[in-house]
């Protein structure tokens, strides 16, 4: 049988499953819902009706209990021990999700932390992109990125100065048309439902958020056309760029890379920008791409000493500065060993892979042994959420300017703070990063708290 939590509710024509974690008492609470009907046009949402409306005269409810007899009914009971085990793994405060069988759309809302948004004054507490997975993905895998990415969203709204939650949705579906309203309207349901804040994020088109804010949602931000921001991928990479110089200076009492070699991989939405505010800099540029042919339009559209690389093994390529702005998770016990560089800074999520804590700063003790500079990426990979977080509260009346200027403030200062007290305490930059973030979001300590 599929292993996926559509089994049970395609069965008994459930729409939505909430699955709900205290890590503090260590205690599950579980609901699942029918919320509408099958033949409700959800290009009709937010004009005849609204995400707090009803839906339906035959409502469905089951309780923690009964939500645990259907998983065992449909022979699914260990795949929801799986779903726990990640959600105790992670302290994550849980799962919401809204399935449409006609539609054959699964959204996810893969929610870490709610207190940094707790009385933010705002609709949305929780702030985490939103990126589609293909049909053909395993669902657990699917799960175990979106709580993975959820984690880091809640740790990079610390380091960002943020008052959201993290989180991070998750759309299992074809391809996105965006003609097609109901698809899209669905989609805008389910962010206003979950109290999220987002921008469109993999294999989601930015125009997403342009569609959502004229028809459906307010709570889209960074659409090419409705954002005064315009999309993130350029302040993105502008924070990575500001760090990497803060990294050079820790280590070498300077901010200059002159000279130095670097490896960059991904020429996507912020790697093409990185790209290019390197090479502001006299360096020898590395270059390369899933796509060979983005690789040569990026040597052919720049001037300086660039050189494409084949994707395979670029990891291993010698360098001064690794910098993957690409897919993450390819920091392992077998690949750090491997490594031919004195810094590993990049945009890509999740670097280390590690779906815990722990684990996480093991390998980073690996990456020190090697003495190869390295901080956890959303202790720097945090303008794009700053840009949308300052869309989202200031709407027409955000700048660039003002977009710059907190960017420079926040990011800089930080990393160079960061990477120093760790050195002083004798950890690594990811233990003391998270130590921070903890206090923060387990404990009594305050944004204000920290000595930026």
């Amino acid at each position: 049988m599929k292993r996926s939590i559509t089994v049970p509710m395609k069965a008994e024509g459930l729409t939505t499953l909430k699955i709900r974690y205290d890590y503090k008492t260590d205690h599950f609470a579980m609901e699942a819902m029918k919320q509408w009907e099958p033949d409700l046009d959800f290009s009709k949402y937010n004009k005849e009706f609204y995400a707090e409306s009803i839906l339906t005269d035959d409502v469905v409810y089951y309780n923690t209990k009964q939500v645990r007899e259907l998983f065992e009914k449909y022979e699914l009971g260990d795949y929801l021990d799986e779903i726990q085990t990640l959600l105790r793994k992670g302290k994550h405060f849980g799962i919401e999700a809204y399935y449409h069988e006609g539609y054959d759309i699964l959204y996810m809302s893969n929610q870490h932390s709610r207190k940094l948004g707790i009385n933010n004054k705002l609709h949305a507490t929780l702030a985490g992109g939103i990126r589609r997975h293909n049909k053909d993905e395993e669902e657990i895998e699917v799960i175990i990125d979106g709580l993975n990415l959820g984690r880091g969203m809640s740790f990079k709204n610390v380091a960002g100065h943020i008052n959201m939650g993290g989180c991070k949705q998750t759309v299992t579906m074809d391809p996105i048309d965006l003609t097609n309203l109901q698809h899209v309207g669905f989609l805008g349901y389910c962010i206003d439902k979950c109290r999220t804040m987002t921008g469109p994020d993999m294999n989601f088109p930015t125009e997403l958020a342009d569609v959502e804010n004229e028809y459906f949602s307010m709570q889209f931000t960074n659409g090419p056309k409705t954002s005064v921001l315009g999309e993130t991928g350029k302040p993105t990479a502008y924070g990575v760029y500001k760090t990497l110089k803060q990294a050079v200076k820790f280590k070498e009492g300077t901010e200059s890379i002159d000279g130095k070699s670097v490896t960059l991989i991904g020429l996507g939405a912020v790697g093409w920008y990185m790209g290019e505010y390197l090479l502001q800099e006299n360096i020898k540029l590395y270059v390369t791409d899933l796509d060979p042919a983005r690789a040569q339009q990026f040597i052919d559209e720049h001037e300086g000493d660039i050189t494409a690389i084949p994707l395979e093994n670029a990891y291993f390529n010698e360098c001064d500065i690794l910098c993957p702005c690409a897919i993450g998770g390819q920091l392992s016990d077998e690949t750090i060993p491997k490594l031919n560089c004195k810094y590993v800074w990049g945009s890509a999520n999740n670097g280390l892979k590690a779906s815990s804590t722990e684990e996480e700063i093991r390998l980073a003790e690996k990456l020190k042994e090697r003495d190869i500079v390295f901080q956890v990426e959303w202790w720097h990979n945090t303008a794009g959420v700053i840009c949308g977080y300052q869309e989202y509260v200031d709407g027409k009346n955000a700048t660039e300017e003002k977009l710059y200027k907190a960017i420079d403030d926040i990011m800089p200062p930080s990393t160079y703070m960061n990477l120093k007290m760790a050195e002083e305490k004798g950890i690594t930059a990811v233990e003391n990063a998270y130590d921070l973030a903890d206090q923060v979001i387990y404990g009594d300590m305050t944004l204000e708290d920290i000595n930026w």
